[in-house]
């Protein structure tokens, strides 16, 4: 009866630490529900415009807080289990994520008049209520 026990008890450990090596491994969209994915590459002149006009205030926006940024280059590494509705074709694509699956997408950056506006807009359509917390 101990030997059952003991390996009954082994076992356990062994499957709780495998749990908790996949929890640390877990794809970085996983972190939250929602997430707002933003296709980039090296030299995209309006991804620069995008870090300089909003990336400094985005992740403080109700936009941001809602839907954290996931940078991914458009030549990856992908993170595992996305579901797209086609591959990013042009750069920055912003694309809006509930548990890894495309909501909606920004083919292109609008500028920073329009790019919350639009983002708003893609979030309401889609069904995910932009957070009004602070």
């Amino acid at each position: 009866m101990a030997g059952r026990i003991g390996s009954w008890l082994a076992a356990l450990v062994l499957a709780l630490s495998g749990a908790a090596a996949l929890a640390e491994t877990a794809p970085d969209w996983q972190a939250a529900p929602v997430r707002l994915m933003m296709v980039d590459q090296q030299g995209c002149v309006y991804c620069a415009a995008w870090d300089a006009e909003i990336g400094p205030g985005f992740g403080r926006s109700a936009e941001g807080r809602t839907a954290p940024l996931l940078r991914v280059d458009i030549d990856g590494p992908w993170p595992d289990g996305i579901v797209l509705d086609r591959s990013p074709s042009m750069t920055p694509t912003f694309i809006l994520l509930k548990r890894g699956v495309e909501l909606g997408r920004v083919e292109g950056y609008v500028g920073d008049t329009y790019f919350y506006p639009v983002l708003a807009e893609m979030m309401r359509e889609a069904g995910v209520p932009v957070r009004q917390d602070r």
